[in-house]
């Protein structure tokens, strides 16, 4: 039986996610950005939380842990690399590693760029991945903790997943990730014709996650450091990928 996924608002622009396994009752709690947000998707859902998958040790995405675990007296999961800042944690995970969640195999795949030692979960099973603050939808986290070399390899992960994948990310950055990425990428068909879709998506206050791995591959600037047409715009037609990058990624702090 599928997965069954409720995401929602937390704070003023994190996604809040339930993963659910309605042939054992199962549920999984994607970060733990805000309490109330979350007891409300609890309520509204009826699914009772039992793991929560922590992706990085920024506060936006542990508040609320110590007290689901009080409230329900779930299992915390993080990467090992964090675990010191992770309230609560019960289990640390580390890149390459796989557990089960009701039936249905986790991967975990490290992603230091964002935070030193961020993790991805990716459920190949059901075609999944839950990406925190690594990869936005059109975007790609902030170098807070490490540069744009391990940041670079980070996303050459992911983007070598299927290109079906279903992505939930941990923000709602998306109207102004397509606005930058069009000054970079201004031709990009594909790009224009989403953008107007991400502006009429948020006019009307609705999401505009999840995403595939497969729109991105088309679109996200962060992404595409193979495309000639972004290489010419940037004026540097012969440079490496890496450096691409982190040259894109320059530009979007400073947009």
């Amino acid at each position: 039986m599928p997965l069954m996924v409720e995401q929602f608002m937390c704070r003023s622009d994190n996604f809040g996610v339930l993963l659910h396994d309605a042939s054992t009752g199962q549920t999984a709690v994607i970060d733990a950005p805000e309490e109330r947000p979350i007891l409300e998707a609890v309520e509204r859902t009826g699914w009772r939380p039992t793991v929560i998958l922590t992706t990085h040790h920024h506060p936006d995405h542990v508040e609320a842990n110590l007290a689901l675990k009080e409230r329900f007296g779930l299992t915390i999961i993080g990467p090992k690399a964090e675990a010191a800042k992770i309230p609560g944690i019960d289990r640390t995970v580390v890149d390459g590693e796989s557990f089960d969640f009701s039936g249905h195999p986790v991967h975990v795949i490290e992603t230091p760029g964002h935070t030193a030692g961020h993790v991805c979960y990716h459920l190949p099973k059901d075609g999944l991945l839950f990406a925190g603050d690594t990869l936005f939808a059109l975007g790609c986290g902030r170098l807070f903790e490490r540069g744009p070399t391990d940041m670079y390899r980070s996303l050459k992960k992911l983007a070598e997943l299927p290109l079906e994948t279903v992505v939930y990310c941990g923000h709602e950055y998306t109207l102004s990730n397509a606005r930058f990425a069009l000054s970079v990428d201004p031709t990009n068909s594909a790009l224009k014709e989403r953008a107007k879709e991400i502006e009429a998506l948020r006019a009307a206050d609705k999401p505009t996650l999840p995403t595939t791995l497969m729109a991105e591959m088309s679109t996200n600037p962060f992404l595409r450091w193979h495309d000639p047409v972004i290489r010419r715009n940037l004026g540097m037609e012969t440079a490496s990928d890496e450096a691409i990058f982190a040259e894109i990624r320059k530009r979007k702090d400073v947009f």
